[in-house]
């Protein structure tokens, strides 16, 4: 745990939080490659928690170097080693399926993360409720995507 001197204020910045947000920043790389509203959330959620100043934090809002989807598996199934209550893995489902659905746009790479995370809660060795719903609504909006792709252009 460390602190920062935000406005004159100590803050507590937790390695919860920066693990937390390693993780999103490397689902934001799962599909290779950061989108606009992906790079706003990441933004928002590092300052939300007080991490903007912090150098390693800083070096992931560069995008200097993208990160491999091995790297995100590993730092999520850390995180479930250290956080598994109840409460730390609802905030990680929610915070990594915000980063997925910011862009409106599902890619393999992000249905196959939600499903590892959702392979990984520590409280239902079955499927989750809300998981199933994030699924199906994800399956919906590929399939959908891939009839546009198919479907012949009016207008030629």
């Amino acid at each position: 745990m460390t602190f920062s001197i935000w406005g004159g204020n100590a803050v507590q910045i937790t390695d919860k939080d920066k693990q937390l947000f390693k993780i999103l920043c490397s689902a934001a790389w799962i599909d290779g490659e950061i989108q606009p509203e992906e790079r706003q959330y990441l933004h928002q959620i590092a300052a939300q928690k007080n991490l903007t100043q912090d150098p390693d934090i800083r070096a992931l809002l560069c995008e200097v170097v993208p990160m491999k989807p091995e790297a995100c598996y590993q730092l999520l199934e850390e995180y479930i080693e250290d956080h598994t209550d109840a409460a730390e893995y609802q905030e990680l489902l929610d915070a990594v399926s915000h980063m997925v659905y910011s862009d409106s746009q599902i890619e393999t790479a992000e249905a196959k993360l939600l499903h590892r995370i959702q392979s990984l809660d520590p409280g239902q060795p079955q499927a989750h409720p809300l998981l199933n719903r994030v699924m199906k609504s994800i399956q919906k909006l590929y399939k959908g995507a891939i009839a546009e792709i198919e479907s012949p252009d009016p207008s030629d």
